[in-house]
């Protein structure tokens, strides 16, 4: 936590830290959620060995609106071969084959055909701390779409009310979680069943 203290304060800590992102990602490849469920835990905390607040490992069940199930899970207490944090590991498995996002940026895709590699590192920023140069350097081209939206370019790749949907799956799941229910997920409100 030496570059963002703050988050061992947090009392909804992975969810809110990279649950947004892992959760946005799923609505890209999969679609809307309509319902969740959630589970999380207190590894670090538990273990006196990093103590956090907050949850570090959350488990996110989506039911999406093309009827798929997607599985979201998200830990800081995972024990990895290879482990260089801050980079995220995402694993998709799909009915046509397997997508990882591995150490060092490796991505790779298997499928019937065989496994296909490539490395997708970020760009590097002489004012960007490298050890951060993913979460740093992701700014560029983000701010730059903004921009372009704001003159008129073209509609931003991300807007607010997208925002707000992935803001409703992270509250969604902090709900879940709170209350052991399955949170069904509407246009106008929440409820729990």
């Amino acid at each position: 936590f030496a570059n963002q203290p703050f988050l061992a304060e947090l009392d909804q800590f992975i969810l809110t830290d990279i649950g947004s992102h892992i959760l946005d990602v799923a609505r890209f490849l999969f679609g809307d959620a309509e319902t969740l469920y959630c589970r999380t835990h207190h590894v670090f905390r538990d273990l006196k060995q990093q103590p956090v607040r907050g949850e570090d490992v959350a488990t996110v069940m989506l039911g999406t609106d093309r009827g798929m199930t997607v599985t979201c899970e998200m830990s800081y207490a995972s024990r990895t071969e290879i482990e260089r944090f801050p980079q995220t590991y995402i694993y998709v498995e799909g009915s046509e084959g397997f997508l990882e996002l591995g150490p060092d940026y490796w991505l790779r895709l298997t499928t019937a055909d065989g496994t296909f590699s490539t490395r997708v590192p970020p760009p590097m920023y002489p004012w960007a701390d490298p050890a951060y140069a993913l979460i740093h350097s992701s700014i560029v081209p983000c701010n730059a779409d903004i921009l372009a939206a704001l003159r008129g370019e073209h509609a931003a790749e991300t807007t607010g009310a997208d925002n707000l949907k992935t803001m409703q799956l992270v509250f969604g799941a902090y709900a879940s979680a709170e209350s052991g229910q399955i949170v069904r997920l509407g246009d106008h409100h929440d409820h729990t069943s």
